[in-house]
């Protein structure tokens, strides 16, 4: 059977990753111009860090019990395993190139005498080749080289499985990770170094301001999200009759909890900045719930618990790109105005009418982008938004949020297209009925 060779091929694929990194030559780093000296590290630095990897690694199964409880009965397990098997397949592409392709050496192009990076050398930190104690004088200082490229790994697992909730109850799952290994590598990855990396050419050029991954990880999210909702097609049934509030309630929860060590994490090191970040980060999300459902009923909709969880993290991905450049008081109109927004394209019939599952690209999607304009517009510090830099400054902005639109649309676009010309995405018919929990994996809730 085709399938079965599938298999296979993902099988051998796995055992020659095994093989090759037993055998990978590693490099121990030297104190250079690359890596800083052990006496550099900061222990409360690195006990925060610690903790906000694995905050941020708790935001993926809540993540699953958040979309779990959104889908019929049939498609709960198929749904939330498509989360949970990111911790997998992410984790071990990060460590072999996944993490070079995102923070090595620049390659790209020169502007005005300097060289900006459009991705990473993949050859740098292959397999974590000098990835150890010591820390790396411009990523992470006060950390070890290993606890940084750890933490940033938690955020290269989640882009994907958000991808999930729009795609649910109809796409095969070998299919599912086949496409989430090519977006990491081709999208998230130079995504990533553009705007992370301090070469990068849309952080370093551009100048565009992303605290905690509202560009990086949600608006890339969002937008493939939305080419897979396209390229897929409708669902044979698309009445939407979620099977577990509680399941919701609880994945917001881990959620909300798992976002501080996303934002205030990302300040990398225990200090005012995550104490900022920390604090406009719950304030954002409390702001957007009482939007939500305040805004619901205005307009005929009863207050329901699901919406009061879809605004909480609303709130909390608007606030993602400025966590630690905004005030508390501005965090309030961050959660808002984007919450009055993505309610808005939730309901908007032309995008019902794409049947993007869990509305991931009016959540996540629409909030990235509307937390990238409101960075750009209100962001703290010398030459960072149009508040604090001017026009120029805002214009830079705005430049590059056309461009990480088309650059994550259009590549997830033909990722997905190239994904179905190796493998069909969309189950039959049969299975579709039958449900994705017993048709792909056996199981039933």
């Amino acid at each position: 059977m085709k399938l079965e060779k599938r298999w296979v091929s993902a099988f051998v694929i796995i055992t020659l990753v095994a093989v090759v990194g037993l055998v990978w030559p590693h490099t121990d780093p030297v104190a250079s111009t690359t890596f800083g000296t052990l006496d550099q590290l900061n222990t409360a630095d690195i006990a925060w860090i610690l903790t906000s990897s694995c905050l941020v690694l708790l935001m993926t199964p809540g993540l699953s019990f958040f979309y779990g409880g959104m889908v019929g009965k049939k498609n709960v397990i198929s749904t939330m395993l498509k989360s949970f098997i990111c911790l997998g397949v992410i984790s071990l592409l990060w460590v072999v190139v996944g993490f070079s392709l995102s923070f090595g050496d620049p390659i790209g192009i020169t502007l005005n005498g300097k060289h900006y990076g459009l991705i990473g050398n993949p050859t740098d930190f292959a397999f974590f080749d000098q990835v150890s104690f010591l820390p790396h004088k411009s990523l992470g200082s006060t950390l070890p080289f290993i606890l940084y490229a750890l933490f940033q790994m938690k955020f290269a697992v989640i882009t994907p499985a958000i991808i999930t909730g729009a795609l649910a109850e109809r796409i095969r799952f070998i299919s599912f990770l086949l496409f989430i290994s090519l977006f990491t590598l081709l999208i998230y990855a130079p995504l990533c170094h553009m705007i992370w990396h301090p070469h990068g050419l849309l952080g370093g050029y551009f100048g565009v301001k992303d605290f905690a991954g509202g560009t990086v990880v949600h608006m890339s999210a969002g937008f493939a999200a939305l080419a897979g909702v396209i390229v897929l097609g409708k669902r044979q049934n698309n009445e939407h009759i979620p099977t577990n509030i509680p399941f919701v309630l609880l994945g917001t929860g881990l959620l909300w909890f798992g976002w501080f060590g996303f934002n205030a994490g990302s300040a990398l090191a225990a200090n005012a900045t995550a104490a900022l970040a920390f604090a406009t980060t719950t304030i954002a999300s409390a702001a957007a719930m009482l939007t939500w459902v305040f805004f619901d009923r205005l307009n005929g909709r009863k207050v329901s618990a699901l919406g009061a969880c879809i605004g909480a993290v609303v709130g909390l991905v608007a606030i993602t790109p400025s966590a630690g450049y905004v005030t508390v008081p501005q965090s309030i109109f961050f959660g808002f105005i984007t919450a009055l927004v993505s309610n808005t394209m939730v309901y908007w019939k032309r995008l019902q009418q794409i049947d993007d599952t869990l509305d991931v690209f009016a959540c996540h999607g629409v909030g990235g982008i509307m937390g990238m304009i409101l960075t750009a517009l209100f962001a703290q510090g010398e030459n960072a938004s149009l508040v604090h830099g001017g026009w120029s400054v805002f214009g830079h902005h705005m430049a590059a949020l056309v461009l990480v639109s088309a650059f994550t649309f259009g590549g997830a676009y033909l990722l997905f297209k190239f994904t179905n010309f190796l493998i069909p995405i969309r189950v039959s018919q049969e299975s579709e009925q039958l449900g994705l929990d017993l048709s792909q994996h056996g199981e039933k809730v």
